[in-house]
Formats: structure tokens, sequence, C-alpha cells
């Protein structure tokens, strides 16, 4: 599926690393990594809606961005190993007793004085599973339990217990918004309401996807910059330069790659990150980094690796296995792995969910916006997936799928909640200056 652009005279499954320090021996069949067996394939539809508004002018190359700082959730121990085990030793107590709250708080203080200590994580899961019915946490701590000691036999028990009622409750969630692709599909893509509400998503995207590194400009003022070129003033350059990469990212990626099924290649990847970053930095778009980068405490791989991975990454798009794998879980690996390479100086972030977003568009799904309020919750699952897990940040992922599906499926609850809002503000922004 792609997005909707507006027309210019509009004026209107895989192994990670684990950065935790091990605790205990390892143990190479520990299941931490497991994925969801399927028989059905993912073949790309024959017929792909246009979700960018329409566009019938060429986009000229243009030479944007950001990197992606995956903030270091650094833990700290508050206590010692033996502080904590007495801790641990009377949550047990009180949750054996059906005392639920005091334990809860107990096991929580357990864990801020030591946050890695196996048998704290696995004790607090198990509580979780069997007091909070919250299986999904549980089953992901499990399987933190065994990154941090893959030979911990309460965590393997708990973990082959709850493994495929989990990946049943995944595998729902993946039915109930194929569900809703497919009733968006068959929609009537014709109707003004939809071009109405593709293009309003379409600048609901590009503002959320700069906001989310650091952008201060406002929805109204995206919109404007965008249909207008028009300077905003108290804004840099460099802002509004953001904004008009990643409309020119996006607009070239529909126009060439979306109707496409071919492969994406190393240069492919080029042309769309020269499109992102060309505004802002010309001389680095387009270009893999020859020198070393650091985000927050996480370090990407040494420049001299850069080219190699991103052939290993194209060719892993090229796997026959890809067309069993579900185009959101694809998407979102796609994403994880593109980010964790880190190949630019700078717009990786910004390409890799252009990535994830071609993706799911290529599969018949709206491209999903990661909203600015999401943005902690966004770089904490992909620090999660650092650290052994990936499946939390497909859930997020799966989750940002369903919401944008829901604004299509529910235009008439759109119209009122999101459109007001935008078209008041955008009253206000009268003071603009021609670029």
């Amino acid at each position: 599926m792609s997005i909707s652009m507006p027309e210019q005279n509009e004026t209107s499954e895989v192994s990670v690393n684990t950065s935790v320090t091990k605790k205990c021996s390892p143990k190479s069949d520990s299941p931490t990594n497991t994925a969801v067996s399927r028989t059905q394939k993912y073949n790309d539809l024959t017929a792909i809606p246009n979700f960018l508004p329409d566009s019938n002018e060429a986009e000229e190359p243009v030479y944007l961005d950001e990197r992606i700082a995956i903030p270091n959730l650094k833990y700290k121990n508050h206590g010692t190993e033996e502080e904590a085990l007495k801790v641990l030793q009377l949550a047990i107590k009180f949750k054996n007793s059906s005392k639920l709250e005091k334990a809860k708080k107990l096991f929580e203080h357990a864990l801020s004085l030591q946050p890695l200590q196996p048998d704290v994580i696995n004790s607090y899961a198990e509580f979780l599973e069997e007091h909070a019915n919250d299986l999904i946490t549980a089953d992901h701590l499990y399987v933190k339990t065994l990154t941090l000691c893959p030979n911990h036999s309460k965590a393997l028990i708990n973990r082959n217990r709850t493994m495929s009622i989990v990946e049943l409750m995944d595998e729902q969630e993946f039915v109930k918004i194929d569900k809703k692709r497919n009733d968006l599909i068959n929609r009537n893509h014709n109707e003004s309401f939809m071009k109405h509400i593709k293009k309003e998503v379409y600048f609901l995207h590009i503002h959320h996807t700069v906001a989310i590194e650091g952008n201060t400009m406002s929805l109204a003022e995206t919109r404007k910059v965008v249909e207008t070129k028009l300077v905003i003033p108290g804004k840099s350059i460099r802002e509004h330069n953001e904004i008009l990469g990643l409309d020119s990212a996006l607009r070239f990626m529909n126009q060439t790659y979306v109707n496409h099924s071919r492969p994406l290649s190393l240069f492919d990847i080029l042309q769309i990150h020269k499109r992102v970053l060309g505004h802002v930095d010309p001389i680095s778009a387009g270009s893999l980094r020859e020198s070393q980068v650091f985000v927050g405490e996480y370090v990407p791989p040494p420049a001299s690796e850069v080219e190699f991975l991103m052939e290993q990454f194209v060719d892993w798009f090229k796997m026959e296995n890809m067309t069993h794998l579900h185009p959101v879980k694809k998407a979102a690996l796609a994403h994880y792995k593109f980010i964790h390479i880190h190949p630019f100086m700078d717009g990786n972030g910004r390409t890799a969910r252009l990535l994830m977003n071609l993706v799911l568009m290529r599969a018949g799904y709206p491209p999903v916006i990661i909203w600015k309020k999401d943005r902690s919750v966004y770089f904490e699952m992909l620090q999660i997936a650092n650290e052994g897990d990936i499946r939390p940040f497909i859930r997020f992922i799966v989750s940002c799928t369903e919401y944008i599906l829901d604004v299509f499926l529910n235009d008439g609850e759109y119209d009122t909640t999101y459109l007001k809002a935008l078209h008041s503000e955008m009253a206000c922004q009268t003071d603009l200056i021609p670029l």
C-alpha cells in the first residue's frame, strides 16, 4: 500500500546482540528466540492502494535528518545482591499469603536493588503470570532471565510453558490487523473523504517523523512548509530542510518503489537516503559513513564493515523464507536490522522508518506513524531488542499499524478528534515568509 501525497497545486525473527552482562555460564540450547511457525505465504499484492496523496509532478533528485539516538537504559544497582535476595524472599512470602499488593511492591523493590539479578526477574515474572494475568510481560521476563543466565532451570520451565501461548496471542494480533487491512483495501479510494484522510495523514506522518528526532515545528507549520515552501519565523533552516527532505523521500519512494515487487538493492536505499538528507547535508547524502559513530552508549559496527553488512541486509530481503514472514513482522525486523548497522552519519532513523513503511505499503498496509508522544516507548523497545528480545518492538509496530488502520477505517471519528484541532491551529499561522 502506499500513502497519498498532496498535489503540488493543492492548498488545502532475528538474532540480536545482547548488551547485558552475563551472570551465568552460557548454554546454546536455551529457547530465548523462537519463531512462529507458519504455513501461510505472504505475497505482495497485485493491486496496491495508494496511501500517499496523488501527485503527477515528477520528483527532481534532491540532495536531509537525524541520528536516531537509542537512549541507554543503563541498569543501576541500588543495593547489593544479598539485599535484593532478602527482599525477594519476603515478596514470595507475601505472595504465598495472598498479600498481593505488598508482594508486588517488594518484587519491584528487589528489581530496583538488582535489575539484572536472574532469580529476581524470574520470580517477578511468575508473579505477573499468576496474579496479574500479564502473560506477555512475564514471557518477556523469562526470556530476559535466560538471556542473562541460559541455564536457569526455573526460567527454562516457565518459558517452555508460556512460549506457545504467547506465539498464539501474537498470531491472533496479526490476523486482526490483516482483516482490517483487507477491509481498507476494499474501500473506494477515489472517494473524496478517503483522499482527504490520506492527505491529512500524510502531513501527520511527516510532522511526527521529524518531531521524534527533535524538530520543533508544529503540525500546522509542517504542513505550511510542505504546501507553500514558506519560511516559518523563529524556526531554523535545518528544521525546514528536514521537512522538505522527508517530503521528497516519501514522494520518490511512492513513485519509484511501492508498486514494484523487486527486492531493494543497496543503490535503492542510498537513493532514498539521498532525498532524506539532501537538503541538510548534500555531501554525505546517499553515502555510507566512513567513520565511527556513537549512539548513546551503543557503538555501531565500524565503518569498514558497513558496506558488507548492508549487502547482507539487502540479501536478507531476497531470502525465500521472507515470503512466509508476516509483512508487519518483516517491516519491524527490517527497521531494527537497519538501525543496528547504522550505515549513515546522519538520517538513520528516518531512513529506517521509511524502509519499514515501504515493506508495509508493498503488502497493502498504510504507512505507520510513530507518534512523538510515543518516542520514549519507541526507544525503549529498540533497547529491549538490543538486549536480546525483538518481540516487544514487533508488538509496538503492530500496535502502530492497527492504530493507523483504525484512522482510515473510522474516518468520521478521526475528522472530529484530529482534523478540527489541526485546522484551528493552522488558522493562527499567518506570519510566513517565502523561502
